[in-house]
Order: structure tokens, then sequence, then C-alpha cells
């Protein structure tokens, strides 16, 4: 019975040394930079280094693209405003001119500074309908003397 029980341990003991190599062998392979774990470590490094810088540079344009499109966004939203201004204009004076309501109020438009005609321009319009029609346009000088009248 002894030397079945010292047989088993003997090969028992042959068995867990097979084990232990093998392991290490395995374990030398995955720490190893050329092949295992530390090359995989290694390259994921260098990738998230590129990825950084990569999402660094992402984050400037994306400022730059977003400054810009706020620059455009108000340039629109004056144009956009100019526009609706001269159709209600544009409406205005079609209704006026056919003699029907003009629509909106004054306090409606917001004012829009026009350049003064020049001293000799013409009254267009019609200046024939009495003292209180005035034309489109007057020159500065017919302007004094409405004035002074």
């Amino acid at each position: 019975m002894a030397l079945i029980a010292d047989i088993l341990l003997i090969a028992g003991a042959l068995g867990a040394a097979v084990y232990c190599l093998v392991v290490a062998r395995k374990v030398t392979r995955l720490a190893s930079l050329e092949g295992g774990m530390g090359n995989a470590i290694a390259l994921l490094s260098a990738e998230v280094d590129d990825m950084t810088r990569a999402l660094a540079a992402a984050q400037g344009a994306a400022r730059g693209s977003t400054a810009q499109l706020a620059d455009l966004s108000v340039r629109a939203e004056e144009t956009a405003r100019r526009l609706e201004l001269l159709l209600a204009a544009m409406h205005d004076f079609e209704a006026g001119s056919r003699g029907g309501p003009v629509h909106g109020t004054a306090a409606d438009a917001r004012p829009v500074p026009r350049a003064a005609p020049p001293d000799d321009a013409e009254v267009v319009g019609a200046p024939d309908e009495g003292a209180d029609a005035p034309g489109v346009f007057l020159t500065r000088r017919m302007r004094a003397d409405r004035v002074a009248s």
C-alpha cells in the first residue's frame, strides 16, 4: 500500500511539474512585447494618443464652424428683417397707389434711413391734386417751403 501511495505521489508531482511548465511558457508569451498582451497594450496606448489628437483637432474645427455659423445666422436674420420690411413697404405702396387701404401701422414698421434727394430733384407724383397732396419725391426747397407755410 505504501508503494502505491508513493507511485501516485510521484505521478501527481510530475503532472504538476508539467502543468507549471506549460503555464510558465504561456505567461512568458503573453507578457512579451512582440506578440502578446504587452504588444496589444502598446498598440492601444498609441491609438488612444492618436484619437486624443484627432479629437482636439475636431473640437477646434467645430468651434470655428460654430462661430462662423453664428455670424451667418445673424446676417441672415438681419437680411430677413430687411426683406420683410421691403415687402411690407411694397405692399403698402401698391395698396396706396390703387386707392385701397394701407395695411399695418406706423408702429409695425421700423424706419428705414434713406438718402435725401439732391436739391435739383423733380417732384414725382400728382402735384395738381391740391396743396395737401405731397409728391413722392420733393426737393429740399419744396420741403422747406411746406414747413414755412
